[in-house]
């Protein structure tokens, strides 16, 4: 793969194959992010789990100390009370059976969080098969169902992320900008480990931090000691 002059030269500021501890690997993913734009820093952890069984299964949600970096677009399916409540907490779109349509008909999908209030799952199931597969589909799990519409509202806002297993056993997941600096990005990154570290599935065996990588959008992966990793945020 041809790769550009900048991410060739911010290659060179580290070693391929050395595992880092978390300061020195998001110090590193600041200083080779070498875009125009504040590029996003992400977290992918592979796990020693197998996500074909429900009982490994690694899904939840975090508020992140400071936050994403990213005003959250909210969606909430939900009827009157529960409708007001959701709009007076900030959601930028509160409908029912209106906004399905809307969604089945247009292909509109302007927002990043869907909510809905457990009466309202019935309606939302029609549209599974186009949710699921975005990652949108509201989960008891992730609290996006929940008949506290006004709070689930106020932890997107604040800087909640979903992580949770693809196929292939990994987690993808936003931990902030390359603007927030190392500082910010080490306690985002602590959080979301420290809440991955403890959904380990009781059925799951052997090492359960298999590999630990931070990139940021345009730059190079930095991989992290997962091992030592695991024993400092379970101890903290």
């Amino acid at each position: 793969m041809f790769r550009g002059k900048k991410y060739r030269d911010a290659v060179k500021m580290y070693d391929k194959a050395n595992l880092y501890d978390t300061a020195e690997a998001m110090d590193l993913v600041v200083k080779t992010a070498t875009a125009k734009f504040d590029e996003t820093v992400e977290l992918h952890v592979k796990l020693g789990v197998d996500s074909r069984h429900a009982e490994q299964q690694v899904r939840g949600a975090i508020v992140l100390p400071h936050g994403i970096g990213k005003e959250q677009r909210v969606l909430v399916f939900a009827k009157n009370e529960k409708a007001d409540e959701a709009r007076a907490a900030g959601a930028d779109y509160v409908g029912d059976a209106d906004l399905v349509d809307r969604i089945q008909k247009e292909n509109w999908f302007e927002f990043d969080v869907v909510v809905a209030t457990p009466d309202m799952m019935g309606t939302v199931g029609r549209l599974g098969k186009v949710l699921g597969p975005k990652g949108l589909m509201p989960s008891p799990k992730a609290g996006t169902v929940t008949p506290n519409v006004a709070q689930a509202v106020e932890e997107v806002k604040a800087g909640k992320v979903e992580y949770r297993l693809d196929k292939t056993n990994i987690i993808h997941c936003p931990i902030g900008k390359v603007s927030f600096g190392a500082e910010k990005l080490i306690d985002n990154f602590n959080a979301l480990m420290g809440a991955i570290i403890k959904a380990k599935p009781a059925a799951a065996k052997g090492q359960y931090i298999r590999s630990c990588t931070v990139a940021s959008t345009m730059g190079p992966g930095i991989k992290i000691n997962g091992a030592k990793l695991s024993l400092s945020l379970l101890n903290n």
